[in-house]
């Protein structure tokens, strides 16, 4: 792991200990999403060019990736830089807002995390690994998406240096807003 790596977690670590920023508040924060974006494509524009799969695996491209996440988190920006190995193209925007854009997608209460993502149509709550996103966007489910719930150890973003992984869930949030289990990480079946 390098030492930028390390430092973004430890900081991301310590942030979520003395912050709000990284957790759901149960009340909406008022500011306004901040006019300027943190957008770091690829060179070329397009999801095509940006999503390109891995040499050797066939794979048809990635629809593009939208992050709104708070200034601060450095777990969200690790989170980030994971989608982006993955091949998916992301646009970050930055806000101290998350509340209403959860509120907006649908995202259950008790279920949030730092971090909130639109893909193809869904929504993506917290370090949901890539791997489990292709998974579930190639099923194309009448469902609203995915949620992690909290910031477990080991969760892309969320890696520690001795490689520890708190087991968690990855679950379905379906179309009526209840959730199922769709992807286990961790623990032994």
């Amino acid at each position: 792991m390098s030492i930028t790596r390390t430092l973004l977690l430890g900081t991301a670590l310590a942030a979520a200990g003395a912050s709000v920023a990284c957790a759901r508040t149960p009340t909406p924060a008022p500011a306004p999403e901040r006019a300027t974006a943190t957008v770091r494509p690829a060179p070329a524009q397009t999801p095509a060019a940006t999503a390109r799969p891995r040499a050797g695996t066939p794979q048809a491209a990635l629809p593009p990736v939208v992050v709104h996440k708070s200034p601060t988190c450095g777990c969200c920006t690790l989170w980030v830089e994971h989608m982006r190995a993955a091949g998916f193209a992301v646009e970050v925007r930055e806000t101290d807002a998350l509340e209403p854009v959860k509120q907006k997608l649908g995202v259950p209460y008790g279920k949030g995390s730092c971090h909130t993502a639109e893909i193809a149509g869904y929504f993506v709550e917290g370090h949901v690994p890539a791997d489990d996103i292709k998974r579930f966007l190639r099923a194309k489910p009448k469902a609203k998406g995915l949620v992690l719930p909290g910031m477990p150890l080991g969760s892309p973003g969320m890696e520690t240096p001795d490689g520890r992984v708190q087991p968690y869930t990855v679950e379905q949030v379906q179309a009526d807003g209840s959730t199922v289990p769709f992807a286990r990480h961790g623990q032994e079946d």
